[in-house]
């Protein structure tokens, strides 16, 4: 809709809506973005599902969004996404626990860490951006199709970024173990395979009523940039600026908008494989530094072989 743009908030995307009998899964559901969109969502009605590593961390979450929206339906779910078996864990006891997901948010994430590894030995950012969600939704696909019933509406929403900008996925060294590692760098190969990741998943599952789709949340200052310095922090300040003089920061209600529309909007019905930024499409767009989608970041034939390499790295596959 032509009235959503950048400042755009998750309530306004929702106003009008009714998401009861939806069932939402939310990784990084304990904070920022993630809890946002949990907190917007169970306001119109959804059973949300939010995961997270830290128990205690998610319990506050619960607690914060009861505080708005006494009568949410809430519960919580442990998994770490930087541990396969954390992730094999998680899936498993969803599987047992819940009977079906409408809409899968693969919000979580890590911005720009010191060189560190998964505890599967992967670089952490890729690891933990990609791999770790790779695996996660291969685990909870029985339930994403359970809940597509008749309409086939079922969605799954991967947060990329504009980081994507920044390069392509590096197939012949995802883990840094031939070039020097470079924290923005590694970042932006992340959030490239994030939107191939969305790519394939919609050749795989889009005949099934399964829509994919990747988002651009807009720059927010959350506990996302934990890892940076001051100096780093400043320097990405500057780099936008520089890109894009009149570059505005979002609050944690406009970032939650555009995974909260992307996962909604019925202007997106029986669509999917596309990148979307303020609450709209993006356009295919090679130059631009403060707007679009890469083409290499929409290429079928890397999206497999990224698929592929992920299958082998992280030992599951896609039935």
């Amino acid at each position: 809709m032509s009235e959503f743009g950048h400042d755009t908030t998750a309530d306004q995307v929702l106003e009008g809506k009714d998401l009861s009998g939806k069932t939402v899964f939310i990784t990084g559901g304990n904070s920022g973005l993630g809890l946002e969109t949990g907190r917007a969502m169970a306001a119109k009605g959804a059973h949300v599902i939010l995961a997270g590593r830290d128990q205690a961390k998610l319990d506050e979450a619960v607690s914060a969004i009861k505080g708005d929206v006494p009568d949410a339906q809430l519960e919580t779910i442990t998994c770490d996404l930087a541990s396969l078996d954390s992730v094999h864990a998680a899936g498993a006891e969803a599987n047992e626990r819940f009977d079906k997901i409408d809409l899968l948010i693969n919000n979580a994430g890590v911005m720009a860490c010191p060189k560190m590894h998964t505890a599967d030995g992967f670089e952490m950012q890729l690891g933990t951006n990609h791999l770790g969600h790779f695996a996660l939704t291969k685990h909870l696909m029985p339930l994403v199709e359970a809940g597509t019933g008749t309409k086939g509406s079922g969605r799954i929403v991967n947060l990329s970024s504009r980081g994507h900008h920044i390069a392509p996925v590096d197939l012949d060294d995802p883990n840094f173990e031939k070039t020097e590692y470079q924290p923005f760098l590694s970042y932006g190969r992340s959030k490239t395979a994030n939107i191939l990741f969305t790519v394939g998943l919609e050749k795989r599952f889009a005949d099934k009523g399964i829509h994919s789709f990747a988002v651009h949340p807009g720059g927010i200052q959350t506990n996302l940039g934990r890892h940076m310095s001051e100096e780093e922090t400043e320097a990405l300040v500057e780099r936008i600026k520089t890109n894009d003089p009149n570059y505005e920061w979002k609050t944690i209600p406009q970032g939650a908008a555009t995974q909260t529309w992307a996962a909604t909007a019925e202007e997106l019905e029986g669509k999917g494989g596309l990148y979307c930024e303020d609450c709209h499409v993006a356009e295919v767009d090679d130059t631009s530094s403060n707007g679009g989608v890469r083409t290499y970041a929409l290429d079928t034939a890397v999206a497999e072989k990224l698929w592929a390499m992920s299958e082998e790295m992280t030992g599951v596959t896609f039935a």
